[in-house]
């Protein structure tokens, strides 16, 4: 069970601590429980009615009608709410809500019907991307667990997956190769997956190394490929070395391929471009630098 201060549910909801601490005294629509030492926190259940209060509030419904409803009235509201509105934020709570509890099927029609609704490039990067960064709150403010982390990115991975394999292989020989890998230990894949998609989609002819790969199997791969392009995420500082250091060492050892790096701990650093080096921020940035359609 998830333990939250009220500064993570403000981060989390996007309501102000001062105002949850007010619509508590005033409307009791959560109450905080209090370790041995007399800390406030508050509960995953905490947590979810505070999501569809935030929900409910932000299209209109006042507050002193909202704790008036039983928590299944609430979550009809807001059923009903997400079904005709366009709203991300909406979209993205409703994501956050299930993963709390780790209701797969749920999940699973969610995403399924953003993607019917909205097309699946649009799902990825207005709706799922800022749901995994909300993901990344809870993980560092340590309210998730291995298990529902585990989950939620194993959903992801298998729609991103499925709509990758429904691309054609481009087979023309003048095709633009790129290799796409992870670095050693680096295990978060779906950005990396879902750069893939794009470029496959857009003709490249993209190899797809994934996660955790060996510095000498990459050069062997690059060394009988010849890419142009080498794309990696970084999300981590590799063992034995600065950051700085290891995006020289890959910089140096494939200086004749046009090399684009992106994750927090690059941008967190400053890391500048250098001749064959390029930091790029997400996947609309990607999309920009190789002109890729929408």
């Amino acid at each position: 069970m998830g333990k939250y201060s009220i500064k993570e549910l403000e981060k989390l909801s996007g309501i102000k601590a001062h105002t949850i601490r007010i619509w508590e005294k005033r409307y009791k629509v959560i109450t905080p429980k209090r370790t041995p030492t007399n800390i406030r926190y508050y509960s995953d259940d905490d947590l979810k009615k505070i999501l569809n209060i935030s929900i409910l509030n932000n299209h209109g419904h006042k507050i002193s009608k909202i704790a008036s409803l039983s928590t299944s009235e609430m979550y009809q509201k807001v059923a009903e709410l997400s079904s005709e509105e366009s709203d991300f934020e909406l979209l993205i709570d409703e994501l956050t809500i299930c993963m709390i509890e780790l209701d797969e099927g749920k999940f699973d029609k969610l995403l399924s019907s953003y993607i019917v609704r909205f097309g699946f490039e649009k799902t990825m990067i207005d709706i799922i991307y800022p749901f995994l960064e909300k993901i990344g709150i809870l993980w560092l403010s340590d309210n998730i667990s291995p298990i529902q982390e585990h989950f939620i990115s194993n959903l992801v991975k298998q729609k991103v997956i499925v709509a990758i394999d429904g691309l054609t292989i481009n087979s023309q020989k003048d095709a633009e190769k790129v290799v796409l890998f992870l670095p050693e230990e680096e295990l978060h894949e779906i950005a990396l997956l879902f750069f893939n998609y794009l470029l496959k989609k857009a003709g490249y002819k993209t190899f797809y190394l994934g996660q955790a790969v060996p510095l000498n199997d990459l050069e062997k791969v690059v060394s009988e490929l010849r890419p142009k392009y080498l794309i990696t995420c970084i999300t981590y500082y590799p063992k034995g070395e600065s950051l700085e250091e290891f995006i020289t060492l890959l910089s140096e050892k494939f200086h004749n391929t046009e090399l684009y790096i992106t994750g927090k701990p690059v941008f967190d650093l400053g890391v500048k471009n250098t001749k064959n080096t390029h930091i790029f921020q997400n996947a609309k940035d990607l999309r920009n630098i190789f002109r890729l359609q929408s």
